[in-house]
């Protein structure tokens, strides 16, 4: 999902173009989910950021380009289920998140066929984690299940096949760091490159 503004980065550039230590975030999740066991990519793109639907279409990359209204992300999710070509379920990814890898992918895919693919999964981290790392939170889930409050990380897996009279949502938390820095923010930014600079250092 890469159709929005990104007004609260303060930058001339579109937010999934925006570099973090040199290399567009949009970028760092399409090679994480390449390197995965996915069998197909779409980014979901919109007039609100033209300059990462043409700079898509021009990688030599496995994305599929998908126009969106730009809307909002349940509107573009919506559009995108809608289209022929994709069938559910299907894992959703927000490209704000610089730090997501290959191994992250397969972990939420797992833990997804471990519970038997009975509906769709949503991938939270404790607004604690967020808060230890020192990065922005725009949102939470509400749920009366855990005694933490829950962020949601961008990443989910979606079953539009679903009966939602007979399935529930499921729910997957981790405190993973990498799946905890969502970029909104200048100082989300900082961090997460602070992070990938210390793990190229080992």
């Amino acid at each position: 999902m890469c159709g929005g503004k990104g007004t609260r980065l303060e930058s001339d550039r579109e937010k999934p173009l925006y570099p973090i230590d040199g290399v567009a975030m949009v970028d760092r999740v399409v090679t994480a989910l390449a390197r995965s066991r996915i069998d197909a990519i779409y980014a979901a793109v919109s007039p609100n950021a033209p300059e990462t639907r043409d700079h898509l279409r021009a990688c030599d990359g496995p994305v599929t380009t998908i126009n969106t209204a730009g809307d909002g992300y349940v509107a573009d999710l919506l559009s995108v289920l809608d289209r022929p070509a994709v069938t559910t379920p299907i894992l959703t990814v927000a490209a704000d998140l610089p730090l997501l890898d290959a191994a992250i992918v397969e972990e939420v895919l797992t833990v997804y066929d471990d519970r038997g693919h009975a509906g769709s999964l949503t991938v939270c981290v404790p607004e604690t984690c967020k808060r230890q790392l020192g990065t922005s939170i725009d949102s939470r889930l509400d749920t009366a299940t855990s005694p933490d409050e829950l962020v949601p990380t961008g990443v989910n897996v979606v079953d539009a096949t679903a009966n939602d009279s007979t399935t529930e949502s499921m729910t997957y938390v981790t405190d993973d760091p990498r799946l905890a820095i969502n970029v909104n923010r200048r100082e989300d930014a900082r961090i997460a490159t602070e992070r990938i600079r210390r793990s190229t250092d080992r």
